[in-house]
């Protein structure tokens, strides 16, 4: 069990700090954000601290923080937040849903792993994921760090993701499938080729790659 500060003040903080109430042994003791964002004392009950003084009240060596924010600027700001607590000298947990299925997975820190996911046997997942609920991650694959799935999207098996990419509700990516850094698969879309462009946005059945530079400000 460890003593965890959750970063952030809204929905999922909200949520991080409802599952771990009640679907962990962690025990959060405070919430944490940047001070131009701090606009209230506490949440939840529990104190606020400002994220740049955070390790004065919650030294690293007796807290772990919990980072599980959203995809904004392609999770790159999720990055930021999380390689900022490891220059502090934080570890992370991560939490995985008891009602999600895994099968001795490796699983890195500040990983967000909700229910009814289903990670299959040889499928390694990084640091600082996310995988909403009900996705189905195929055997022997790998997700790589800040990477971000909404819900119920296939990956099937063999497939590896590069850092930064996000996967919109339903996509579907095919076999032996490598999703290059930076991919956006939208909503509903279907990667049947088996090679993406790096920070390229597909969208369709069958997926196809748009042309011209987009916002990444998913939230």
């Amino acid at each position: 069990m460890a003593k965890v500060v959750i970063f952030g003040l809204m929905d999922t903080a909200e949520l991080a700090y409802y599952y771990l109430t009640h679907d962990s042994e962690h025990e959060v003791v405070a919430f944490t954000v940047s001070k131009e964002y701090k606009d209230r004392e506490t949440f939840k009950g529990l104190p606020v601290v400002d994220f740049e003084n955070v390790e004065t009240q919650y030294p690293p060596d007796r807290y772990q923080l919990f980072a599980p924010m959203t995809a904004k600027s392609m999770n790159q700001l999720r990055e930021k937040i999380y390689l900022e607590g490891k220059a502090k000298g934080y570890s992370y947990i991560s939490y995985v849903s008891s009602k999600a299925t895994v099968c001795d997975n490796e699983i890195g820190e500040n990983c967000f792993i909700l229910e009814d996911n289903t990670l299959q046997p040889f499928t390694k997942i990084g640091n600082n994921v996310v995988l909403w609920s009900g996705n189905h991650i195929g055997h022997h694959g790998e997700i790589k760090d800040h990477v971000f799935f909404t819900s119920h999207v296939v990956l099937s098996g063999h497939c590896v993701v590069e850092t930064h990419c996000f996967f919109g509700v339903n996509a579907t990516i095919r076999d032996y499938s490598h999703i290059k850094k930076g991919t956006l698969v939208a909503m509903g879309a279907s990667i049947t080729k088996q090679e993406t462009e790096e920070w390229g946005v597909y969208v369709g059945n069958p997926a196809k790659k748009l042309e011209g530079k987009l916002s990444y400000n998913l939230y």
